[in-house]
């Protein structure tokens, strides 16, 4: 009876220790994920220009090839990958993060651009050429997950970042589980505004009270407004998070000047705000000075990204 008594503690004890293991990578994960939410922003507002323009029952079929291309790239390239680094090269996190900021602030910067300057874009360009279907789809399909790659390479780098080290274990599981939940979050979303002008439109035409009829066609009307303040508010979030963690990388490689004025300057805005809001404050000032370096490094990338980087790559593919 004792022996099933000690058995019985043990396996109690096992329990605690697992629902402990479990809280933390909850914590882990809803921190990393909260900080990743300049780049989750902004895939959710990327995507659904993937699928605009086929027929609506391959919509959701496409989505589904996304999400499961963008979950093979977190959990079968990008975290071994960032494991190895984290194991053997932890240098190397603080300069990958900053090199994703800085792309985050280019891509910010380069849509503040065309808003003021639009220019012609050749892969718009490129969807009005008469393909086969079939085709076309792969090929939409192949760019977003490219395109997802580079995003999830932001997302676990920004997330492995703030995931606490003490496991190794610990770390993997939770960055497994920020992969997973922000896949499954972000195309989830996507799904649901690239079929809401559908459920409008059979709203509209088919519902019997004249109520719902009226919410369809708002959805329908909607739906557009929608979309243009998600890739706002993308924006926005790009280059506050890619200044961020830019300035952030600077401070932790010694060069803080800014990262620290910055700060002063928050605390400082946060001293004259009632106490209620000075959390706010403080957040709101930290934001925007982070947001216009970001576009001043973002706009200063444009040239080099432009005239240097993507005729290079262009001459190693021709020379590939």
């Amino acid at each position: 009876m004792s022996g099933l008594l000690a058995l019985l503690d043990d396996v109690a004890a096992i329990a605690k220790v697992a629902a402990t293991s479990i809280d933390d990578v909850a914590a882990a994960a809803a921190k990393a994920g909260t900080k990743a939410a300049g780049v989750v922003i902004d895939d959710a507002a990327v995507t659904p220009k993937y699928v605009t323009g086929f027929e609506a029952k391959r919509e959701l079929p496409m989505i589904g090839r996304i999400a499961l291309g963008s979950i093979r790239n977190k959990l079968l390239i990008l975290l071994p990958a960032l494991m190895l680094l984290e194991s053997f090269l932890p240098q190397a996190i603080t300069p990958l993060l900053m090199l994703g900021g800085a792309y985050l602030c280019f891509e910010g910067a380069e849509k503040v651009l065309h808003v003021f300057a639009p220019h012609a874009d050749s892969g718009v360009e490129e969807d009005f050429d008469i393909q086969d279907p079939a085709h076309l789809e792969e090929q939409k399909v192949s760019g977003a997950i490219k395109t997802d790659f580079i995003l999830s390479a932001e997302i676990m780098t920004i997330a492995l970042a703030v995931i606490p080290g003490d496991s190794f274990w610990l770390q993997a599981v939770s960055l497994a589980v920020v992969g997973i939940l922000i896949t499954v979050g972000v195309y989830g979303a996507v799904a649901l505004i690239v079929k809401m002008d559908d459920v409008g439109l059979h709203l509209a035409a088919k519902a019997r009270l004249a109520a719902t009829r009226a919410l369809g066609r708002g959805l329908v009307r909607g739906m557009p407004v929608l979309l243009s303040v998600l890739s706002t508010v993308g924006t926005a979030a790009m280059l506050w998070v890619g200044g961020n963690i830019v300035l952030h990388g600077f401070a932790e490689l010694g060069f803080s000047r800014i990262y620290d004025m910055i700060h002063h300057w928050a605390e400082a805005a946060a001293h004259f705000s009632p106490s209620a809001g000075q959390g706010l404050v403080a957040w709101l000032v930290t934001a925007v000075c982070d947001g216009v370096i970001g576009l001043v490094l973002g706009l200063g990338l444009i040239p080099v990204a432009t005239r240097v980087i993507s005729p290079l790559v262009r001459l190693v593919t021709r020379a590939g």
